[in-house]
């Protein structure tokens, strides 16, 4: 068996494991840290602001780290690091109150404040940012020919995953309360995800004396620019289309093409308006007039819908431009934006429902295969690093722009408004964009 399914399997666990840092992940604890640490609605989503943002900058260091020193490193690293973050959240509170009452002050809000700050630039670097990059990372650097195939079966269990954590989150704190939640996720993430990374993630199929795909290899001298390369029998074949990339961009060049940034901000549109939106949903179902159980149910159906696109878009994205995918990704985002604005319409719970399903099974398989066939593998990490920071940077925007809106029109609904916007306007910079590898629009 090729070597690569292994890495495929582990390093889709690996992006499972990164849910506590994510916002599908942090949502559900949302009310618990306001009831906890007495802070506004507002003030919580500066915090997740100001510690994604920080976070964020962060991730170019990052991806270089990937590069120099290789995925299996990284992911202990990674791994352990989101484990430690979840252990310190889980006390949050109570540190606040103890540093309060030891320097005398009147109010524990303003330490609470900055100890979630602290939590979030950690939770969202080690988890959102490093546990997710590296494996995202890595899997490309396995597959050429089959990245969609192997990236749409990731997505699968990826878009299932990730919705179906807010309810199960649900469940785990109503076991063992938000404490007891968040350490057992440090538990399963320090103890499982971190010894499992050691023992089965490889940065690349050379370290492993094969090449992309399970193709036959034979070290050498030359061992390291052969795998890079398809075979000049597979190069010639008439009718084939080829996708090994001819040139590995440095990150400098690859940030001087259009395509990079049209992609990057088609992503980061999405990561901005489904980081706010699901920050507060279980607020927005509220204000529709939805219990909290029905709101947060709405997941399940969506990450089915996710789920099966996903896998749609994994082999189409094998045969097609991959601007097009993006251009309909956008188009079904905005969507979903819209009905999400009149969730109280069964109706429009459907529309949201169907065009975020649909443009999440975008979104996991795109962020995947896109970077490697446009840049190749040798500066993959440092160019990737650049991509989670937009993205990271967009979704620490979304929940304290919502929140803003509903603080000064009563409403999120003008708020949705807007960011439904957004990937439209992205549309005008992905037409003029092509792949960089062959020049074509």
């Amino acid at each position: 068996m090729f070597y690569g399914w292994v890495i495929w399997g582990v390093t889709t666990l690996g992006i499972l494991m990164s849910i506590p840092g994510q916002t599908a992940g942090v949502s559900v604890f949302t009310d618990y840290l306001l009831a906890a640490t007495g802070l506004s609605r507002l003030a919580l989503s500066n915090a997740y602001l100001m510690g994604t943002l920080a976070s964020g900058l962060l991730l170019p260091m990052g991806g270089v780290f990937i590069d120099r020193f290789g995925a299996r490193l990284v992911v202990v690293i990674a791994a352990g690091w989101l484990a430690l973050t979840l252990v310190y959240l889980s006390v949050s509170d109570r540190l606040a109150q103890g540093l309060s009452e030891l320097l005398a002050l009147d109010s524990s809000q303003p330490v609470a404040f900055i100890l979630l700050c602290l939590g979030f630039v950690s939770l969202r670097f080690s988890g959102q940012g490093m546990l997710t990059m590296v494996s995202r990372t890595t899997l490309g650097k396995w597959f050429d020919r089959r990245r969609g195939l192997a990236s749409g079966l990731s997505g699968i269990f990826v878009s299932f995953g990730f919705s179906a954590a807010p309810l199960l989150l649900s469940l785990f704190i109503d076991i063992g309360g938000w404490r007891g939640a968040w350490l057992s996720l440090a538990v399963l993430v320090g103890l499982g995800m971190a010894p499992l990374g050691w023992l089965l993630y490889r940065d690349n199929p050379e370290e492993c004396d094969l090449v992309m795909d399970g193709r036959t290899f034979s070290p050498g001298p030359s061992a390291t620019a052969a795998a890079t390369v398809s075979p000049p029998s597979d190069r010639a074949a008439p009718g084939r289309r080829q996708f090994s990339p001819t040139r590995d961009f440095t990150r400098r060049a690859a940030l001087s093409t259009l395509a990079f940034w049209a992609v990057t901000l088609a992503l980061a549109s999405q990561a901005l308006t489904i980081t706010g939106l699901t920050f507060h949903l279980v607020d927005i179902g509220a204000a529709a007039g939805l219990p909290q159980k029905q709101t947060v149910a709405l997941f399940l159906p969506i990450g089915l819908l996710a789920t099966m696109t996903g896998y749609g878009i994994g082999v189409i994205s094998d045969r097609v431009r991959l601007k097009v995918l993006f251009i309909a990704m956008m188009v079904f985002e905005a969507i979903g934006l819209i009905g999400m604005a009149h969730l109280e319409s069964l109706p429009w719970r459907l529309v949201a429902i169907g065009g975020l399903g649909i443009t999440g099974g975008f979104f996991g398989t795109l962020s995947s295969v896109t970077m490697p066939r446009y840049f190749g593998r040798q500066h993959l990490g440092a160019i990737v690093g650049v991509e989670m920071m937009t993205l990271v940077i967009a979704s620490a925007i979304g929940p304290s722009l919502l929140a803003l809106f509903n603080d000064v029109f009563g409403s999120y609904r003008l708020g949705l408004y807007l960011c439904a916007c957004l990937p439209l306007s992205i549309i005008f910079l992905l037409v003029p964009s092509g792949n960089p590898q062959t020049g074509r629009l």
